[in-house]
C-alpha cells in the first residue's frame, strides 16, 4: 500500500510482494476481506456495478493521513495489482494508520487463503 506497508508471502520458496506478484487482478472488500479475482483486465465500473455504495482504490495510492484516491469508473484495472472496495463513508477523510494496518491484515489473509 504505497510505500508505507506491504505483505510478503512465501509460497513454494518464492518471495512475493503484495501488488506485484500475480497474473490476475485482485479486488479485496475492505469491509469483509473477501477476495475477487479477474483473469484479465476489467474496467472499474464493471466491478462497482454490484457494489453501489463503494469506490475502488489502488493499494499503491493508499498512504497514512492522506485521502484515498478513487479509481475512475472507465479505468482498466491492471493485472498484478491489488485494489480495495472501500465504502463511500471513507472517501472524505484521511486514511489513519489503524485503518491502513487493518487493510493490510485483510489483504494478507485473503492472499494466504487464496494461495
Amino acid at each position: 500500500m504505497g510505500s508505507c506497508a506491504s505483505c510478503d508471502l512465501t509460497t513454494k520458496g518464492e518471495r512475493r510482494v503484495m501488488g506485484n506478484w500475480s497474473s490476475t487482478v485482485k479486488v479485496i472488500d475492505a469491509g469483509d476481506g473477501r477476495l475477487q479475482e479477474f483473469q484479465q483486465p476489467i474496467r472499474a465500473r464493471h466491478v462497482l456495478h454490484n457494489h453501489p455504495s463503494t469506490f475502488l482504490c489502488s493499494s499503491d495510492t493508499m498512504f497514512v493521513d492522506c485521502f484515498v484516491p478513487h479509481v475512475p469508473g472507465d479505468e482498466e484495472l491492471q493485472i498484478g495489482q491489488i485494489y480495495f472496495l472501500m465504502p463511500f463513508t471513507k472517501s472524505n477523510k484521511p486514511l489513519s494508520l489503524q485503518e491502513l494496518c487493518s487493510l493490510v491484515v485483510k489483504a494478507c489473509s485473503a492472499l494466504q487463503t487464496e494461495s
